[in-house]
């Protein structure tokens, strides 16, 4: 199962990965989580010591000039486009509580120099991960899918696009599900997060007609006060670990035939 986590920046769903990426794990399943959210912080979420240290794929210059056949912000018109990329889950990927982790860094725009080779290394290596690995892949994205190319989104069996109560939290949702039509994801379905009331809920299922709901996650302050007290967020909320569960039970009866333990 390849599952990609996309919605307005703070909307939860770097929450949303980790707890889904915790609960394969914990369930017997080969995980892989991927962090491509430059401004998050998957690994600190799932509780990976000296997260910090964890060095995005995109940043490692020695591997992407290895690789590629250009350096890292180096202008060269000339660049491999299918860099070999299939030994390096086993080599730079991050082990701890019975799942793996990498980061991906930031996918570059163009501009005053050339970032071809993270660019191709970055998409190669996704790539490869989502159509060729045999395990549950948690893609965390930033608020878009700007690592996701046509060649890649029909690897994705689920797009869960995290939404909040509020206007822009909605806007994004519609831009990135528009984004993703456009690339060949259909399957796409929202995720509810930080909902106080049933009007809010509702708030949410009125804007977004027409979408597959998987569940509405409460607001608890507990969540909060754990990540400000740099303690376990999973272990912090009953009631969001709950409403979780339920979400990771949708999605393992939607799956047709078994999941590869």
């Amino acid at each position: 199962m390849k599952i990609a986590i996309s919605g307005k920046g703070g909307v939860g769903k770097t929450l949303l990965a980790a707890y889904l990426s915790s609960m394969f794990a914990r369930d017997g399943y080969s995980v892989l989580a991927i962090d491509a959210d430059p401004d998050a912080n998957l690994a600190a979420t799932l509780g990976f010591p000296n997260p910090e240290s964890i060095v995005p794929i995109s940043d490692m210059k020695d591997l992407v000039e290895e690789r590629t056949g250009t350096g890292g912000g180096k202008p060269t018109p000339y660049f491999k486009l299918n860099p070999k990329v299939d030994d390096i889950p086993e080599k730079y990927a991050v082990k701890y509580n019975g799942l793996r982790l990498m980061r991906m860094g930031r996918v570059k725009q163009g501009g005053s120099g050339c970032y071809c080779g993270e660019n191709t290394l970055v998409r190669s290596l996704l790539a490869h991960l989502l159509l060729a690995s045999n395990e549950v892949i948690i893609l965390d994205t930033a608020a878009g899918i700007e690592h996701l190319s046509r060649g890649t989104a029909k690897a994705v069996d689920k797009l869960i696009i995290v939404v909040e109560p509020g206007r822009r939290s909605i806007e994004t949702a519609r831009e990135i599900s528009k984004l993703a039509q456009d690339i060949g994801i259909t399957n796409i379905a929202i995720a509810g997060n930080k909902v106080r009331s049933e009007a809010e809920k509702e708030y949410i299922t009125s804007h977004l007609t027409g979408y597959e709901f998987l569940g509405f996650i409460p607001f608890d302050q507990a969540i909060v006060d754990a990540d400000l007290g740099s303690s376990s967020v999973l272990d912090a909320s009953p009631k969001v670990a709950g409403e979780v569960k339920h979400i990771y039970q949708t999605l393992l009866a939607a799956q047709p035939g078994d999941i590869s333990k």
